[in-house]
């Protein structure tokens, strides 16, 4: 059962035994990437535990930790109906095109569909850091530009700060 919290007539807070939560895993498998999730397609929350289920058992991933579940109005594209967003911290051996790769496909896989620029989705992921690196290509950008500036980010990343912390990040 999920609790609901009102943060403003715009926000709101969602947690159930999922999100937020922290493994505390022993596993490192080298890097550790901070995952922003969002979506506004369908039931995203139960897409959500779906995908934190696909991790689960993927190779080559393990979660650490989710943020709670933020739902939130749209930007860019505004015609559209409210996101839920979310943040994962993933450790992974792979390196960071080779993540991006994999996290493309897991959007495909849970079937997501790029008619036009912000359009609505059902699952989006975007890799907002990736150990303390700073990568500026013309297919990904790491930290990613403006986390800091989007409430869909800044609020659920507090759920899973101290998890890092006790982590030794």
């Amino acid at each position: 059962m999920a609790l609901q919290r009102k943060l403003s007539p715009k926000l709101t807070l969602y947690r159930d035994r999922h999100f937020p939560m922290c493994a505390l895993s022993k596993n490192r498998l080298g890097h550790r990437a901070v995952v922003g999730a969002g979506g506004n397609v369908g039931d995203v929350r139960r897409r959500f535990h779906h995908l934190l289920t696909y991790l689960r058992r993927a190779k080559g991933v393990d979660v650490l930790a989710t943020g709670p579940i933020l739902k939130n109005p749209p930007f860019g594209y505004l015609e559209q109906d409210d996101f839920h967003n979310t943040v994962l911290a993933i450790s992974t051996p792979m390196q960071p095109r080779v993540f991006l790769r994999f996290l493309l496909h897991l959007e495909k896989k849970f079937g997501r569909r790029r008619s036009f620029a912000n359009a609505p989705r059902t699952l989006d992921l975007d890799i907002l850091f990736f150990d303390n690196r700073v990568i500026n290509s013309a297919d990904l950008v790491v930290p990613h530009p403006h986390w800091h500036e989007r409430e869909s980010v800044v609020i659920p990343l507090q759920g899973i700060d101290r998890c890092l912390n006790i982590q030794g990040r």
